[in-house]
């Protein structure tokens, strides 16, 4: 590959994702004349469905400190509350046991719905003349600093960040093994409108195949993150609306009253996927080409955007000293600053997974024992939620709001 004909960049990303368009902002927002490409192999446009994701509180200040919370916010619904509840096979009654409310701060919920068309939109606008977007186009070929694209381009940067999701092929192309195992579980995704109003409440409710979770969105309608074995969802996904409707009404056990289909359920499958490294030759892996968690703890998306904003500071404070940002040393620093908290969240989405995914008798006695008791227990409960929201003493700092 001929690095001399190649355009040159500083950071190359590959990925049009939310983690990628938030880290080409980042970088280009903390130092004015970067030279940031974002690449993917689909235009960059506004979804055109319904989804949305929920973003954790901490998580939240990095939009703050981009300035795109604001577009952001008049269609994003705050969750104030959780309801947790559990039943076995045929039970019609569902105990609550376990619930959270109140603010991780003054004035502040421990997260939000944001629709992924605002979200999408709001970076979209705050990048446009800082990021320099090249799509659609298909990546070729890759070595240590240089991507050749399908259509004979070559694009050479000091680093380049793999953005480009669980199937990361530049992951693939650096060697990058991963550990992890399948669920044998589907993941079910809706937005549905329902008769009663949901005040801000998050349910999430354990049934045998796996959690069934409403998540508020603005007005009476709320974002289904479902899961269920890989069998029983062929079922699901098979059915007309109509049918569906009133089954999902069944799962939330008529919460929320009747329920009507706003877009087409959809499917994936469900699995626990680590990179056994998160940084190559002068290459970076963020978000689901680092990770891939169970969505029990609506995890996913905020453990990439933690990654954005440590690896951003990384690359900006070698910048300022005069380093080499693509070198192993300042790489090693991300990867050890992600590790810890991408295992810890690895382990309990798996654990949590493991243990309300049955209908064992005594596993439900103990687990529902449990959550009684940290019910009871206002500081475990307290702990809990903040390190939920990406709240820490310490840490990237635009995961406190500040400005890199």
């Amino acid at each position: 590959m001929d690095k001399t004909a190649a355009e040159r960049f500083d950071v190359a990303i590959v990925g049009g994702g939310p983690v990628g368009m938030t880290l080409a902002l980042a970088l280009a927002q903390s130092m004015r004349g970067m030279r940031i490409a974002l690449i993917d192999r689909r235009p960059l446009s506004v979804p055109k469905d319904n989804r949305a994701s929920a973003i954790a509180a901490g998580v939240r200040r990095i939009f703050d400190a981009l300035g795109v919370w604001a577009d952001m916010e008049p269609q994003s619904q705050p969750i104030t509350a959780m309801r947790i509840t559990d039943s076995g096979t045929g039970d019609i009654a569902r105990p609550l046991f376990l619930t959270f409310d109140g603010d991780v701060a003054p004035g502040e919920p421990f997260a939000h719905m944001v629709p992924n068309q605002a979200s999408s939109a709001a970076l979209m606008s705050a990048m446009a003349d800082l990021v320099t977007v090249i799509a659609p186009a298909e990546i070729a070929d890759w070595s240590e600093g240089l991507l050749v694209l399908a259509d004979g381009r070559t694009i050479g940067a000091p680093l380049i960040v793999a953005a480009d999701g669980a199937q990361s092929a530049l992951r693939q192309r650096a060697g990058i093994g991963t550990i992890g195992h399948d669920y044998r579980q589907t993941g079910l995704v809706a937005t549905i409108a329902h008769e009663l109003a949901h005040d801000g409440v998050a349910y999430e409710h354990f049934r045998p195949a796996g959690p069934f979770a409403s998540l508020p969105l603005k007005g009476n309608r709320s974002s289904l993150v479902w899961t269920e074995t890989s069998e029983s969802a062929k079922t699901y996904l098979a059915m007309d609306s109509d049918a569906l409707a009133i089954a999902i009404e069944e799962a939330m056990g008529s919460t929320l009253g009747a329920v009507t289909l706003e877009d087409k359920l959809m499917g994936f499958p469900l699995r626990m996927q680590v990179a056994r490294a998160f940084a190559g030759p002068r290459l970076a892996l963020v978000g689901d080409a680092a990770h891939v968690v169970h969505p029990i703890a609506g995890q996913g998306l905020n453990l990439g955007l933690k990654d954005v904003a440590a690896l951003a500071e990384v690359i900006v404070d070698a910048l300022r000293l005069g380093l080499d940002h693509g070198s192993e040393e300042v790489l090693a620093r991300y990867q050890s600053w992600r590790r810890l908290d991408t295992a810890s969240m690895v382990m309990v989405t798996d654990g949590m997974n493991r243990l309300f995914s049955n209908d064992i008798a005594p596993v439900r006695a103990l687990r529902d024992f449990g959550l009684g008791l940290v019910d009871r227990a206002e500081p475990v409960k307290t702990a809990m939620i903040r390190a939920a929201s990406g709240l820490a003493q310490s840490g990237p700092k635009l995961l406190s709001g500040l400005p890199i």
